[in-house]
């Protein structure tokens, strides 16, 4: 089985990166300044957040990091985008997902400059990517259309099997794959909770993506030999046998799977480095357009 190891490709596109901002500053150009809003103390927040100041550091980026606690109220918050919106040294940024619950995401959200939106995550981008025009595409669909690609993994006439249907990760995948292009050209099935006889679809995939919060749902007898695997899940379980209590897994049960699967992404290390590249490659982008 070839393991898809995000973090090595992410490595490896990141010292790509870093050249090319290398040859930018060369010649005078503008470093690309990317900025993240954290609000709360949400640990896997504080994580991806720090992952993402690290590789903008790692590739000569400039970041900035706006902190604010969680009884920030939602004028607050839409006044911190406003300023990131109209300054001109910003090229990209992100408000870290989730919000405090007193916080309406989609207000927030849609107060975005597309221009600036390098999560991919506003209607503008979003419709642009439906319509296959040019736009920053949401971040681990874009990650795993990257990895997909510089694996040498065919998706042109396969069947392909998308558990989950959030508008983060499962909606934009679904569109992404069955869209003219390479990676793309596949026949799409999108399953979520509701789906009848999962394995019924699952087992025709040639293909499965599984993004469905579930830990370890997907398991050996769901599955055909051969099959590729991409596990966007990242799941905390306790496993009193760690020194931390608990242990970390995706939505495919990775042990059974070894034997049946032709490639797969590990967790951790899979699709989660692949995600952070894919926001500083919009991050690029959009210092690009400015």
């Amino acid at each position: 089985m070839q393991v898809l190891d995000g973090k090595a490709l992410a490595t490896t596109i990141k010292g790509e990166m870093r050249e090319e901002v290398d040859q930018i500053r060369l010649s005078g150009g503008n470093i690309p300044h990317l900025a993240a809003v954290l609000i709360g103390d949400n640990p896997a927040s504080e994580s991806y957040v720090r992952s993402k100041v690290r590789s903008c550091e790692e590739v000569g980026f400039h970041s900035t990091l706006i902190r604010r606690g969680t009884e920030i109220t939602q004028s607050e918050v839409l006044e911190i985008v406003e300023q990131l919106n109209n300054d001109p040294d910003i090229d990209g940024f992100i408000v870290q997902l989730p919000l405090p619950k007193h916080i309406d995401e989609d207000a927030v959200n849609l107060a975005i400059d597309p221009r600036k939106d390098v999560d991919g995550f506003t209607p503008v981008n979003v419709g642009r990517m439906t319509l296959g025009l040019p736009s920053f595409l949401p971040a681990t669909p874009n990650g795993i259309l990257t990895m997909l690609d510089r694996y040498g993994i065919e998706t042109s006439g396969k069947e392909v099997v998308v558990l989950g249907r959030s508008n983060i990760v499962g909606t934009p995948m679904t569109i992404l794959l069955s869209r003219k292009g390479s990676p793309g050209n596949a026949t799409v099935t999108m399953c979520h909770s509701r789906t009848q006889d999962l394995k019924f679809h699952t087992r025709r995939a040639d293909i499965l993506v599984a993004a469905i919060g579930i830990p370890e749902m997907v398991t050996a007898d769901m599955v055909k030999d051969g099959v590729v695997i991409v596990d966007v899940g990242i799941n905390r379980v306790e496993d009193d046998s760690r020194k931390r209590g608990y242990r970390l897994c995706g939505d495919v049960d990775y042990k059974s799977l070894e034997s049946k699967a032709s490639a797969m992404t590990p967790v951790p290390g899979g699709v989660g480095p692949m995600t952070v590249v894919s926001l500083l490659m919009n991050t690029l982008k959009a210092s690009k357009r400015k």
